[in-house]
């Protein structure tokens, strides 16, 4: 008799776990909010800390007013929108993200050993620059003229004519022209890959680069500065690497994906 209860027990659950997922708290026109609808939000409202009375019949009213507004919106055909589809699309990308990978996310482990070791290859640099922007697909004309302006800034510079800091303020398309180009300390994710490579080639302060080009247009990079590892807030520094070593997990999985979809490319549409 007691095998038979036992046995029985996970059904009984799993009957009373249905009934209550069944059990109509509202009605919205034709949709049901469920008993376990109102259940669940609650406990999510909980687990956020957002401020609530806890009350049953709040939360439900609340779900009433969000299917209500739902259901105009597909009255008025949103989830027709290419825009909206666009942003459900996003939400869908982000969510198998960390369905899919937050597991391998959590098992990210930095010592501080291998922080210091990243941190001497990658440090956190402080530049000015000079910058004209350009497009990618700027015309021949337009790169040399370009080209040819930070070429005879950089003879003035050099002829003493000239501050880089001055040079900046006059001739640089960037905000940070009216602070003599400045852009204060940064590491490697606040820069473009382009502009922090060619920077790293600056060893000394005060070294100033050739003609960089980058997604934006063209730079002439001064070093001023590089924070030593003794400098360092550490757990900043693991934040950037643990988000470098997040995106190559998500990109390892992408490109996965990739190679297992059937893909085909107009590559006359899209020829630049």
């Amino acid at each position: 008799m007691n095998k038979i209860n036992l046995w029985f027990i996970p059904f009984a659950i799993l009957a009373q776990t249905t009934a209550q997922a069944s059990i109509e708290a509202a009605r919205v026109n034709d949709k049901v909010i469920t008993l376990d609808q109102v259940t669940a939000k609650i406990v999510e409202l909980e687990r956020s800390g957002a401020s609530f009375n806890g009350s049953k019949k709040a939360v439900t009213e609340e779900l009433i007013k969000k299917e209500a507004a739902i259901q105009e919106a597909k009255k008025m055909k949103l989830d027709q929108d290419p825009a909206i589809i666009d942003r459900i699309n996003n939400v869908l990308f982000y969510a198998v993200i960390e369905k899919k990978l937050g597991s391998d996310f959590d098992k990210i482990s930095l010592s501080d050993a291998e922080a210091k070791n990243w941190y001497e290859k990658n440090p956190e640099i402080r530049t000015s620059h000079i910058f004209v922007a350009l497009p990618q697909d700027a015309s021949s004309e337009d790169e040399k003229k370009a080209t040819s302006k930070l070429s005879a800034i950089i003879a003035d510079i050099k002829a003493g004519k000239v501050s880089f800091a001055e040079a900046a303020q006059k001739n640089s398309e960037d905000p940070s022209a009216a602070m003599g180009g400045d852009l204060d300390y940064r590491m490697k994710n606040r820069l473009d890959p382009a502009y922090y490579r060619a920077a790293l080639k600056l060893s000394r302060a005060g070294d100033i680069s050739g003609i960089v080009r980058t997604p934006f247009g063209l730079h002439l990079i001064r070093m001023t500065g590089k924070h030593s590892w003794s400098e360092m807030d550490r757990q900043s520094v693991k934040r950037v690497i643990f988000e470098e070593k997040r995106q190559e997990i998500v990109n390892n999985y992408l490109n996965n994906l990739r190679q297992k979809a059937k893909v085909t490319i107009n590559n006359s549409v899209i020829k630049d």
